[in-house]
This record gives C-alpha cells, sequence and structure tokens, in this order.
C-alpha cells in the first residue's frame, strides 16, 4: 500500500563544492574582519580606505557569487549525468 520513501545518499563534500563554499564565505569574512579596514589611509581618488574598500568588495562579491554559482551548475550537471534541467 505505501511504499518506503526514497532514501537519498548522503551529501558528498567535493574539492568544487569546497570551492564553492569559499567563494560564498570569503565576503562575510573581509567584512567581519572590521580591523582590517578600519581606516582611513591610503585614499583613492579622495575617498577614504574604509569606504572604497567597502564598495570593492561589492564588485568582488558578485563575481565571486556568480563564480559559485556556474559551479554549482556544472557540479549538478555532472551529478546527473549531463542531463539539461
Amino acid at each position: 500500500m505505501s511504499e518506503a520513501p526514497e532514501e537519498k545518499p548522503p551529501p558528498t563534500i567535493t574539492p568544487v563544492r569546497v570551492v564553492i563554499g569559499l567563494c560564498l564565505l570569503a565576503p562575510f569574512v573581509a567584512m567581519l574582519w572590521v580591523s582590517s579596514y578600519a581606516r582611513i589611509e591610503p585614499t583613492l581618488i579622495g575617498i577614504p580606505f574604509f569606504y572604497w574598500y567597502q564598495l570593492l568588495w561589492v564588485l568582488i562579491s558578485t563575481a565571486l557569487t556568480m563564480t559559485a554559482y556556474q559551479l554549482w551548475k556544472r557540479d549538478q550537471r555532472a551529478r546527473h549525468g549531463g542531463e539539461r534541467r
């Protein structure tokens, strides 16, 4: 009458997934480590370091998130035998 639920294999930790995790973790670490950028010098076109460093991380975070997403898509295609979803 009732079928046993299909059990999924446990998550696999692969080097690609570690890189994905690092790509997503790096911006958090960079922004939470305030003492590394809580200063005025060096300035960039008159903008104190504190501000341009944070704005630079907006761009870096975007690039890292896009990289993580592309790696994730490639990893999922490889796991499912290349089928498209």
